[in-house]
């Protein structure tokens, strides 16, 4: 295990970003999934919890305009950025009324769901990572897996169910565009409160035997509108392609991110504490980060992913959006 955590930090040091073609380019028409025919009646059992789950957890949020990207310059008290960089510039978004869930989807999630529809289960089972697959914790996953998942809840409900774009995920965790720079209670990271002490990682490192900083979900205080965890425990698939240029560009109605591209947009941070957070300024509402949608070919050489068969994908997960 000392062996697998020198690996895991190792490994974190690499950058979320690349520039590596992908290997395969995940479609934005792939085919969903199908529920199998003559389900057991534990599975109908366990579909029928995971669907009144899924309509108990989606928040209604409500449209409007917002200027979205960093508002630094225009809110700080010094007028600088800050976060900068692929959040600039500032801009206007108008939204219409969407719907997204309260949380995000955990392992015991895609259980149901890959088992309805005979899929393998997602995650790596060897040594070294089945402990850290707990089931009540984000799960692990792709961009095709996340959107996938949603289309598929989307079909069971009746519901246009998708991906969130990121302009719908920072309007929801703004409270719908405030200025706020945390998507927590008050806006602001108290820590041992509202986000991860150091110290209640360890707890649950402890508890779990797992030690390692995993994604447990609901521990704290909702935000205002009622989404947990948007400020850290696993990065969220965004439907967009990513642009690091796209706000100069972006239309004003709806905007779903540019046609094409190599990387998707994740929001959100991987588990972390909150000493951490306010050193590194991770997790902000406004932060971009861009990832590869399958697997990052450079990443994947590394020989220490090869060596501990590291899943790529273990910090990324998804929070599905129902649109009109």
């Amino acid at each position: 295990m000392i062996k697998q955590n020198l690996a895991i930090i190792l490994l974190s040091s690499i950058a979320l970003t690349a520039c590596a073609k992908p290997t395969s380019n995940p479609s934005q028409n792939a085919q969903t999934p199908t529920t199998k025919a003559n389900l057991s009646a534990e599975q109908q059992k366990q579909l029928q919890q995971l669907l009144e789950k899924t309509k108990k957890n989606l928040i209604l949020v409500k449209g409007g305009n917002f200027m979205m990207g960093d508002f630094g310059p225009e809110h700080s008290t010094d007028k600088r950025p800050y976060a900068g960089g692929d959040s600039s510039p500032l801009h206007k978004v108008t939204l219409d009324d969407f719907h997204l869930s309260a949380t995000k989807a955990t392992y015991a999630d895609f259980d149901v769901y890959t088992d309805v529809t005979g899929q393998k289960k997602v995650g790596k089972f060897n040594e070294d990572s089945i402990e850290e697959r707990i089931s009540t914790a984000a799960a692990g996953i792709n961009w095709q897996q996340a959107r996938d998942y949603c289309q598929w809840l989307g079909q069971q409900l009746n519901l246009k169910m998708d991906l969130p774009t990121e302009a719908q995920w920072e309007y929801a965790a703004r409270n719908r565009g405030q200025y706020v720079l945390f998507a927590t209670d008050n806006g602001k990271i108290d820590i041992g409160r509202n986000i991860w002490s150091f110290e209640q990682r360890q707890d649950i490192q402890d508890r779990t035997k797992v030690y390692k900083n995993i994604s447990t979900l609901q521990q704290f205080p909702p935000s205002p509108l009622g989404f947990y965890d948007m400020l850290t425990d696993n990065y969220e698939w965004m439907l967009d392609w990513y642009d690091p240029e796209y706000y100069s560009k972006s239309p004003e109605k709806n905007p779903q991110g540019p046609a094409t591209g190599i990387l998707k947009v994740v929001r959100s941070s991987a588990p972390d504490d909150g000493q951490n957070m306010h050193m590194g300024g991770n997790g902000l509402t406004i932060q971009r980060h861009a990832i590869h949608p399958v697997e990052d070919p450079e990443r994947a050489k590394s020989k220490i992913v090869q060596k501990y068969n590291l899943d790529l994908n273990q910090n990324n997960s998804v929070r599905c959006a129902a649109n009109p």
